[in-house]
């Protein structure tokens, strides 16, 4: 094969590489909607995660309970506004039924564990390493929040910050009766 060919050969397979690319690119970004978008009346995804001390958290263990699912980053300054207020609610909620899981997204235990001693966390912060729950749930962007009743159906797909009046009426709609 003489070298005008090779290089023939060479452009062409660079440009199928690069069109089959932005090909995938275009049909993810034109489909990412209609992939994993939870919405209320959805039946939760089940999912196991580990906390910051190694325990297993199943969402399925709190079928009975309401769960805020709240998901979080250090570096989202509105995360970092709510987490007070989440921790505030929590104390008073931990023992009526409803519970808190705040899922990390994708970073290193030491961003996370300098985050909770920073703000005093103490609700269950549990760590999606591949991301895997938050593109099981279509979670985009940080923070935000599912609300999940008793009965494991979303009742509620909360984006942005939210006030601590905000969490605690999220909190009572989801008490177990």
């Amino acid at each position: 094969m003489n070298k005008k060919k090779r290089r023939l050969l060479m452009r062409t397979i660079i440009l199928v590489v690069l069109a089959s690319a932005v090909s995938y690119t275009l049909y993810a970004n034109f489909t990412k909607e209609a992939r994993g978008k939870i919405t209320e009346g959805d039946q939760a995804p089940n999912f196991v995660l580990q906390d910051m001390d190694g325990n297993k958290h199943q969402l399925s263990d709190y079928e009975g309970k309401g769960v805020f699912l709240n998901f979080w980053g250090t570096w989202c300054k509105p995360c970092e506004k709510e987490m007070p207020y989440m921790e505030n609610q929590y104390s008073k909620y931990k023992d009526q039924g409803v519970q808190i899981l705040a899922v990390n997204v994708g970073e290193s235990d030491f961003l996370i564990n300098k985050f909770v001693s920073e703000h005093g966390l103490t609700f269950p912060i549990l760590v999606d390493e591949e991301k895997d729950v938050q593109h099981a749930y279509g979670i985009d962007p940080l923070p935000t929040t599912i609300l999940i009743n008793p009965e494991g159906k979303v009742e509620k797909v909360i984006t942005g910050t939210m006030t601590e009046k905000d969490i605690q009426q999220h909190l009572e709609s989801i008490k177990p009766q």
